[in-house]
């Protein structure tokens, strides 16, 4: 997990990787891969339960290491508390990739006016920090996230994703979508393939086990997507249990190099270290149940294979 030093600009724009906190990596050298959980978190919708115990999150993900885990991907954006400064440290602890998000999520998870500060220039600000660095001093950035709403895009949304959109096109990196329940992945390729041009090979969709439709799964597949289901130890969420056959529905007609796994832990009660399912859950719990469901072949190349292809890509300098 060696930091790239001493590269040209040259050498860095034509090589396929994935942006590390250590710096870029072939996908290949990533391993098991939580595709979407956050070690840091804090929204304005969780009071009390922010994510922000460094030793919590050193804890979490030596627990996630020693069941085969090898990489996770932190897909918490600006300004909700990402502690981009301590990623680098625990990574070289743990033994673990991180990789960082850019980003903006909905507006509500924002404290009063945190979001209008950056309105204006939200597309310099991601190609910043996936190029430059977070904050201009952390780690650079290996992903955009955005965020959709319950069954469409408000204007919000609409100006985030454009700004994700550009930012994707100057630099190459991956966009992941927080979908709102599951909803609107239609709509979001709608706007950030038809309308600003993003291969959709080079999106992916969050959280669609909150919303069992599987014609709606199969749709956003054909057209390209990568398809995350994350946050599979919510009871709350319909699609839980029924998570296995939709992925088998999935796996059957085609699409089982589309798809990618992760734990979304938000909230300090979720972790482990407090007696939640947290990161380890993925594999102690999830992994055997889905091997059950389409094969641990199948399995294993949705944690290993399809992520490395999600996040990595030809990297362009600013």
């Amino acid at each position: 997990m060696g930091e790239t030093t001493g590269q040209t600009v040259a050498q860095t724009a034509v090589r396929a990787a994935v942006r590390t906190v250590l710096g870029d990596v072939p996908g290949d050298a990533l391993g098991v891969c939580d595709a979407h959980d956050h070690l840091f978190f804090r929204s304005a919708l969780l009071p009390g339960q922010e994510l922000a115990d460094v030793a919590a999150a050193d804890a979490e993900l030596r627990a996630f290491h020693g069941l085969g885990g090898r990489t996770v991907v932190q897909w918490t954006p600006y300004g909700l508390g990402r502690t981009a400064g301590e990623l680098v440290g625990l990574s070289r602890a743990t033994g673990v990739h991180l990789v960082a998000a850019t980003g903006l999520h909905q507006a509500h998870h924002y404290a009063p006016g945190a979001v209008e500060a950056v309105l204006d220039g939200l597309a310099e600000l991601f190609v910043d920090e996936l190029t430059r660095g977070i904050g201009g001093t952390g780690p650079r950035a290996g992903l955009i996230k955005v965020a959709g709403g319950f069954h469409g895009l408000d204007a919000h949304a609409r100006r985030t994703m454009a700004a994700a959109a550009h930012a994707h096109h100057r630099t190459g990196a991956p966009i992941a979508v927080h979908l709102e329940l599951g909803t609107a992945a239609l709509d979001v390729l709608d706007l950030l393939c038809d309308e600003h041009g993003v291969a959709p090979q080079h999106v992916i969709l969050g959280h669609l086990n909150r919303s069992p439709d599987s014609v709606v799964h199969q749709q956003a597949a054909r057209a390209g997507a990568f398809l995350a289901f994350d946050g599979p130890s919510r009871a709350n969420h319909a699609m839980d249990w029924r998570l296995p056959d939709a992925l088998a529905a999935l796996v059957d007609a085609g699409y089982a190099d589309q798809l990618l796994l992760g734990g979304d832990t938000t909230t300090a009660a979720a972790r482990s270290v407090n007696g939640g399912p947290g990161m380890p859950y993925l594999l102690r719990r999830l992994r055997p149940r889905l091997e059950l469901a389409v094969g641990a072949d199948v399995v294993h190349r949705i944690l290993t294979a399809n992520p490395a292809r999600a996040l990595a890509t030809v990297w362009r300098a600013d």
